[in-house]
């Protein structure tokens, strides 16, 4: 017999879950991207010693915000949401009451 899941810890379960697979992309491509650039400044100048502009910090810089927002949202806010709902609630069960 299945045990009842709590839909709070399901949903925290299932925003953690999709944190770290944002983040594995975001190692993945921006890996990618790095190579990219790195091939395509070998094959262009002949050799590393002069190298172009790293354009691969732009999608870092521009993805790592979002990540690191996503970070904040999915383990820092997560139990403060519910605790700041539960307050709320019973703020207004208290003025309901009088």
């Amino acid at each position: 017999m299945e045990s009842q899941r709590d839909p709070h810890l399901w949903k925290q379960a299932k925003a953690r879950v999709g944190f770290r697979m944002h983040f594995r992309s975001y190692l993945v491509i921006n890996a990618g991207l790095w190579l990219i650039w790195a091939l395509s400044t070998s094959f262009l100048s002949g050799s590393f010693t002069k190298q172009l502009f790293p354009w691969p910090l732009f999608a870092m810089l521009g993805w790592g915000i979002g990540l690191a927002m996503h970070y904040v949202s999915v383990y820092n806010w997560a139990g403060k949401e519910r605790s700041m709902a539960e307050q709320e609630y019973q703020k207004l069960l208290k003025q309901s009451v009088s």
